[in-house]
């Protein structure tokens, strides 16, 4: 088995909940107006430390779309996907992009968002 070698991001970044692995950079963020089936998910340019899995079609709320999921390099637990491509014109800008689910990630300062999954009172009301 070969040695695990993960990036370490600077500045504030959002992390594994699991491990604690950096995932992607708050400069990297671009929307977070996205749903999952486990509450909120945010939309990424880059992420790092995470493996692909295989791509498949998905239909969700916003059409048909190729998706893979991405797992934790270091723990391997998924914590979001990757929009491959997308069949719908309008969605053609999320191809490429990444999606982590918010319960699955904490941010820079070690605030797990996991227990505020659920409000309804959230976050994505102050867009």
């Amino acid at each position: 088995m070969g040695r695990l070698y993960l990036i370490q991001l600077d500045g504030r970044v959002y992390s594994c909940r699991y491990c604690r692995s950096h995932l992607a950079q708050c400069d990297e963020l671009v929307s977070k107006s996205f749903h999952c089936r486990h509450g909120k998910a945010y939309l990424f340019n880059t992420v790092v430390n995470v493996s692909l899995g295989p791509q498949e079609d998905r239909l969700m709320t916003t059409g048909k779309h190729t998706v893979a999921d991405i797992c934790c390099n270091c723990c391997q637990q998924v914590v979001g996907w990757k929009y491959e491509s997308a069949f719908e014109k309008s969605q053609k800008y999320k191809e490429g992009k990444f999606i982590l689910e918010r319960a699955k990630m904490i941010d820079g300062d070690g605030a797990s968002f996991y227990l505020d999954a659920h409000e309804v009172d959230s976050d994505a009301d102050n867009e």
